[in-house]
């Protein structure tokens, strides 16, 4: 088990837990007493820890090494999954899977970022950071998806597109825009989900649907703490503070209006119980999709771009007021 910095009350609890339970078995003694007061201790301290979460604090539960990624959810959801591969222009991008699905007898299209298990699956998926052939592929299967009248689910979880000049010069920002242009008038039902982090056009990319949800501790945000805080203070020491400023956890964007709602997570985060996280995206997905395909095409279509273009604030002066 993998503790982070604010966790570590609840590590020195685990490891007197580990303790006690190794002198019993060693020494055939009875200490269920002991055990069920230390078990009581950590429930109490993990709630406490975990009512006051800070944005940081959100932002290292998003990056956990042990949360689930796109892949367990497919393969806990999906009764049946069959991938798709390439965008038919370039390549088949890494960072970005997709497929028929069937979940509970509904046929569906599934596309995610996947980040890698490992050190070496995460450089073998380019940490979930897509290439511009990732983000056609999207679309491309996004376009069968219309074609057969298939609902889709877009898993979200990256720290941002690959910013790298080979994937400038084959049109990164041309595809994630082409994704928005597609994805606002596409002629199926739309459901996205923020599973880890929703970092820039990256995650926007995939991320314009009729329905947006978050996880509990994740975060959707323009640019990442780390990023936001080299250019406003030149270090990355200010992380914390940037976090808090940006305003990205999943209980900022539902004030927003940016998403439609939060799916709750086990206590600990997503990580400490994947089953059950699992069992409740598949519960509340089939829910969703259910009521969206109640609604007639054409009417659907016309909510989801009213939806965003009514985001944000502004006001509008007049010639005379700007003098």
């Amino acid at each position: 088990m993998v503790f982070l910095e604010f966790e570590k009350p609840l590590e020195s609890l685990y490891e007197q837990l580990e303790k006690i339970t190794q002198v019993g078995q060693e020494g055939d003694l009875d200490v269920d007493p002991m055990v069920k007061e230390l078990e009581t201790k950590i429930r109490k301290k993990r709630k406490e820890i975990y009512d006051s979460l800070t944005g940081w604090q959100k932002v290292q539960l998003s990056r956990h090494p042990e949360r689930p990624y796109t892949l367990y959810y497919i393969s806990q959801i999906c009764d049946k999954f069959i991938e798709l591969h390439g965008d038919r222009r370039y390549s088949d991008d890494k960072a970005i899977v997709g497929g028929l699905a069937k979940i509970s007898g509904t046929k569906a299209i599934v596309i995610g970022h996947q980040k890698g298990v490992n050190t070496k699956m995460r450089q073998f998926r380019n940490f979930g950071m897509a290439n511009p052939e990732g983000y056609r592929k999207a679309l491309r299967l996004m376009r069968i998806a219309e074609k057969f009248g298939l609902p889709v689910v877009c898993l979200i979880d990256t720290p941002g597109a690959y910013p790298g000049i080979e994937a400038e010069e084959r049109g990164q920002a041309e595809a994630i825009a082409r994704n928005l242009f597609e994805m606002a008038q596409l002629r199926t039902q739309i459901v996205c989900y923020v599973i880890g982090e929703g970092a820039s056009g990256g995650a926007i990319g995939l991320g314009l649907g009729d329905a947006v949800y978050m996880f509990e501790n994740t975060w959707y945000s323009v640019i990442s703490p780390e990023s936001c805080s080299s250019i406003l203070w030149r270090s990355w020491d200010y992380k914390e503070q940037a976090a808090e400023a940006l305003k990205l956890t999943s209980d900022h964007m539902l004030e927003f209006g940016l998403i439609d709602g939060i799916v709750k997570e086990p206590l600990g985060g997503a990580h400490t119980d994947p089953e059950a996280m699992a069992a409740t995206l598949k519960k509340h997905l089939k829910q969703t999709i259910s009521k969206l395909k109640k609604i007639e095409i054409e009417e659907l279509i016309d909510m989801r771009i009213k939806k965003f273009r009514n985001m944000g604030k502004f006001q509008e002066t007049s010639d005379q007021e700007m003098e």
